[in-house]
């Protein structure tokens, strides 16, 4: 089968495809065949060596596609079935994965492989974000950076379902639309307007009771500066660079702040937690609430374009890789 390795950390460039043997499922295992596969901010994180991999290494954490096989012990997956997968092994770029049945989730009728390889990771995160790590609440104004990009969409649109009101941060005119078209109730323009600022203005001083950034170094003092009073500033990307440190002084003077750097990853520890969030998702999905745009898909073999026009800040929702 086809592969996506490298053996150094850098550039897009040290992304190459190569020819490697199809693996077979050992016990507890499933054999999927992908249909996508979804390119995530951390897939790059993990290319650059900001989080650290033991080399030569696969690359991709999430797709999507049809179960070609079942190792021993199986029963969660028969063969054919539609299943999706996010976290674990790195890998996923490539024609075919075996994967733990126990982290892989079927698909329910209504949603394709495309939609699941582009929904599931960022999906799931969002799910996490704004029900469990920080429960937003019916009427709350709530501050969502990068409202145009994967995460972010999904965010403004769950959040809208949840009754909160959006103040989106965007680094275009042309994502500025797409963040309106998905609910946002407010744009900001990080790049050329005061966010702190303007999250004042919109409400009347006070600021939000959350803030979820996934730019990092970027749009740090300015997410600060927006938290009223005992907010909280979750922290779960770092598409511009690595947000600063931040020191404890800094919170209690901002107004007794909270600050978060959760992962996905620990919010669907076991079978039971990812089932719960996926379910969500997917329910979410099918009501039409939220809606899922792939914006851009890339053949496997043009990995390294895929990554440039991810770091180039030129995608719009989620980007594939087609097998």
């Amino acid at each position: 089968m086809r592969a996506i390795r490298f053996s150094q950390t850098g550039g897009p460039e040290v992304l190459e495809l190569v020819e490697v043997e199809t693996p077979t499922p050992g016990p507890g295992q499933v054999l999927i065949r992908h249909q996508a596969v979804g390119i995530n901010f951390i897939d790059t994180y993990h290319r650059t060596g900001l989080y650290p991999l033991k080399l030569p290494s696969g690359l991709g954490s999430e797709a999507a596609g049809v179960v070609e096989a079942v190792g021993d012990g199986v029963t969660r997956f028969q063969v054919g079935d539609l299943a999706a997968y996010a976290g674990g092994t790195l890998g996923a770029y490539a024609d075919y994965a075996v994967v733990p049945a126990e982290r892989a989730v079927k698909l329910p009728p209504g949603v394709d492989a495309q939609t699941a390889a582009a929904a599931l990771l960022k999906g799931m995160t969002a799910e996490f974000l704004l029900r469990r790590c920080y429960p937003v609440r019916d009427g709350q104004t709530i501050l969502v950076h990068a409202a145009a990009g994967g995460v972010g969409q999904i965010l403004v649109q769950w959040a809208k379902a949840l009754g909160c009101d959006v103040i989106a941060t965007v680094g275009t005119l042309e994502k500025a639309e797409r963040a309106r078209e998905h609910g946002a109730d407010h744009i900001i323009l990080y790049r050329d307007q005061d966010v702190a600022a303007e999250v004042r203005r919109i409400t009347g001083g006070q600021g939000v009771p959350v803030a979820y950034d996934s730019v990092g170094k970027a749009t740090f003092e300015g997410t600060l500066a927006s938290l009223a009073r005992r907010g909280t500033f979750v922290s779960f990307g770092n598409a511009s660079g690595p947000a600063p440190p931040v020191e404890p002084p800094r919170l209690m003077r901002g107004g007794s702040l909270f600050f978060t750097r959760p992962t996905l990853f620990d919010y669907i520890a076991t079978t039971e937690e990812l089932d719960a969030s996926a379910g969500a998702l997917f329910e979410m999905i099918l009501s039409g609430q939220v809606k899922i745009e792939v914006g851009q898909t890339f053949p496997l073999a043009e990995a390294r374009r895929a990554h440039e026009a991810l770091e180039s800040r030129h995608t719009i929702g989620a980007s594939l890789l087609i097998p």
